[in-house]
C-alpha cells in the first residue's frame, strides 16, 4: 500500500489521470489524498468529480475554496463565472448527486499514525489539533444538512479574523471557513489577513505566512495544504508540504509518495496563463 498526496486538480482531468498512471495508483491497494480545489478554472470539472466519486474509500480529501464557491452557484447564492468552466457540470444530468456528494466531504484530513494532517489552505497558528478539528466537523455537519444554504449565504466575507473560542453561528463558521480554505497570510499575533495574495518576498510587513508562525497542530504533525499556486511548492518549512504547483495556470498537478517522500509531476496541457 502506498499513500499519495496530490494538489489543486482544478479540472485538470487529463493530468489527474496521467498522474495517477505514473505511480500505477491502485485504489484497491492504495490510499489517495486530495489538497480540494478538485473544481473550477481548468477544462473539465465534471470528469474529476466523477473519477474521484468513482475512487470510493481510496480517497481522502478536503474542500477548498473552489468547491465551496460551485456550491453556492448551486444553491442560486452566487453566481457561475465564465472563467470557472463550470457550465458542464452544472447541466450534467448526473450534477445533483455530484454535488450532493461533494457537500457532504470533509474540511480536514488526520492521520494519527502519520502525524498527518491536512486542509485546503492550512491550519491557523491560533488552533491546536482539537480545535481544527471541531471547527472542520461544524462546517461538515451544516453542508451536509439541509441548511447548508443559509451557511452558504453567510459565508463570503474576511470578518471576523481573530478566533476566540467565544465565536459563534455564523461567525464561528465564516472564521474557520476562512482559515481552512482561504488563510494565506497571518499577523504576528496568528490574526487572519484576508487580503494580500502576493508572494512571501512581497508581502507587507509585519505580514507572514501561516506556515512561517509556530502553532501546536505544527510542533506535533506534517502539515500538507494546497490553495497557494504562486508558491509553486517552494519556501514552507521542514514539515510543511505546500503541493498546489498551479496546474490550472500551465504549471504542473504535483503528487507525493508519502512512505518515501518521492514527488512526481504532471505537465499541465493548459496553455500557460501569465
Amino acid at each position: 500500500m502506498s499513500t499519495y498526496l496530490i494538489g489543486d486538480i482544478h479540472g485538470c482531468y487529463t493530468e489527474f489521470c496521467a498522474l495517477l498512471d505514473q505511480v500505477s495508483f491502485d485504489p484497491t491497494r492504495d490510499e489517495l489524498w486530495l489538497t480540494g480545489d478538485l473544481v473550477a478554472r481548468g477544462p473539465d470539472s465534471l470528469a474529476v468529480l466523477r473519477k474521484v466519486k468513482s475512487l470510493g474509500d481510496s480517497v481522502r480529501l478536503v474542500l477548498g475554496n473552489h468547491d465551496l464557491h460551485i456550491l453556492a452557484v448551486y444553491a442560486g447564492i452566487s453566481r457561475n463565472k465564465p472563467k470557472d468552466n463550470l457550465a458542464a457540470l452544472l447541466a450534467a444530468g448526473d450534477c445533483d448527486e455530484l454535488i450532493n456528494w461533494l457537500r457532504r466531504q470533509p474540511l480536514l484530513q488526520v492521520d494519527e499514525d502519520k502525524k498527518l494532517v491536512m486542509a485546503h489552505a492550512g491550519i491557523t497558528p491560533q488552533w491546536d489539533i482539537d480545535t481544527a478539528k471541531a471547527c472542520a466537523r461544524e462546517l461538515e455537519v451544516i453542508l451536509s444538512s439541509d441548511s447548508y444554504p443559509l451557511f452558504l449565504d453567510a459565508m463570503y466575507g474576511d470578518m471576523p479574523n481573530n478566533w476566540t473560542p467565544e465565536l459563534s453561528g455564523l461567525a464561528r463558521l465564516r472564521f474557520s471557513a476562512n482559515a481552512l480554505t482561504r488563510m494565506r497570510y497571518c499577523f504576528p499575533n496568528g490574526q487572519l489577513d484576508m487580503i494580500c495574495k502576493d508572494v512571501p518576498e512581497k508581502a507587507t510587513p509585519p505580514l507572514k505566512p501561516w506556515f512561517m508562525l509556530e502553532g501546536p497542530v505544527r510542533e506535533g504533525y506534517t502539515i500538507a495544504f494546497g490553495h497557494w499556486a504562486s508558491l509553486e511548492g517552494k519556501g514552507t518549512p521542514e514539515g510543511i508540504l505546500g503541493l498546489d504547483t498551479g496546474c490550472c495556470w500551465g504549471g504542473t498537478l504535483t503528487l507525493l509518495r508519502w512512505e518515501d517522500q518521492q514527488y512526481f509531476h504532471q505537465p499541465s496541457l493548459q496553455k500557460k496563463k501569465s
